[in-house]
């Protein structure tokens, strides 16, 4: 197994290798506005510190959000075309899913939420009884609208730190890391589970929208 796995449903650019035992190279880099720029240098980077080609990667993981479109459509695509040209399954993971993956041996253990920015001063946020399992579906959400049913939670994720008010207990990690979801997915692949889909979890519309009551103007 060689399972090349990549995030861009956050502000991290996430990219690594897992071999079915262990991440073998990984690379991160956080820059919200620069998805397109960083994420195939990145494969590149992640290969070639493996010593390793494209074509000895068996499976694809791609982060399906939740993300804003721009960014989440990167990494998706991305994975879809690595997975045509390779003849490759293309396996989707929950981003929140990662991060909460993440967490484990950082010290938060039982119940807990996981948080990640989604601009527009709300927060993409899931609920877990612990790193591996999810126990809500992921949402989206104003912070203050979900305070009761965060209080008294720790919190993993950049959502969190943006909102100490309704999230008090925020802890790392702030980004979601490629070598937790290929972590994850190779755990599940091992254990005879099937993964989601490669499609996009957006939860809203985009930001870009065709005009309302825009004039159509039509050749003579």
């Amino acid at each position: 197994m060689l399972l090349l796995a990549l995030d861009t449903a956050t502000p991290a650019v996430t990219v690594a290798l897992h071999d079915g035992t262990s991440v073998i190279a990984s690379s991160s880099q956080v820059d919200a506005r620069r998805h397109g720029e960083l994420l195939l240098p990145a494969v590149d980077r992640v290969l070639a510190e493996a010593g390793l080609k494209l074509d000895a990667v068996t499976g694809i993981v791609v982060g399906v959000g939740p993300g804003p479109y721009t960014g989440l459509r990167v990494g998706l695509m991305t994975a879809d075309t690595f997975g045509l040209v390779l003849g490759v399954p293309v396996h989707g993971l929950c981003t929140l899913d990662g991060l909460a993956y993440a967490a484990d041996g950082t010290g938060v253990e039982g119940p807990f939420v996981v948080a990640t920015d989604a601009r527009r001063k709300e927060v993409y946020w899931a609920l877990y009884d612990d790193p591996r399992t999810r126990v809500s579906e992921p949402a989206v959400d104003r912070p203050a609208d979900i305070a009761a049913t965060v209080a008294g939670l720790p919190a993993v994720g950049a959502g969190a730190l943006l909102y100490p008010d309704t999230f008090p207990d925020a802890r790392a990690p702030e980004h979601v890391s490629a070598g937790a979801l290929a972590s994850l997915a190779a755990e599940k692949l091992a254990a005879g589970e099937e993964l989601e889909a490669p499609r996009p979890l957006y939860l809203r519309r985009p930001d870009a929208q065709v005009p309302k009551n825009y004039k159509v103007v039509t050749p003579k």
